[in-house]
């Protein structure tokens, strides 16, 4: 019996532990969407795109809600370069959309 309590405290741990997780990079994602509402011409899709990228990145690090913002910001950076160039049809983010 003791064998199974641990394994049900430990599966909870790590079920609020991945919540929260996602809980901090849900938080990311807003905090950026607000700070470059305002100051970017990007439509509202490439912008997610950019964001679902970088989360998808992310994730597959150690550490993703460290690692996560950073690359948010590159994501955003080079999909707004894209944009502003006028985006080939042919490229990544124009499939993607």
């Amino acid at each position: 019996m003791q064998n199974k309590n641990i394994v049900n405290v430990t599966s909870n741990l790590w079920a609020v532990s991945g919540q929260k997780l996602i809980v901090g990079i849900n938080r990311a994602k807003h905090d950026l969407a607000a700070q470059y509402a305002d100051q970017s011409e990007l439509p509202l899709r490439l912008f997610q795109v950019a964001l679902n990228e970088a989360e998808a990145l992310a994730w597959e690090t150690e550490y993703p809600q460290l690692v996560f913002p950073t690359l948010a910001e590159e994501k955003i950076a080079a999909v707004s370069s894209w944009y502003e160039r006028g985006g080939s049809l042919r490229s990544d983010y124009a499939i993607a959309v």
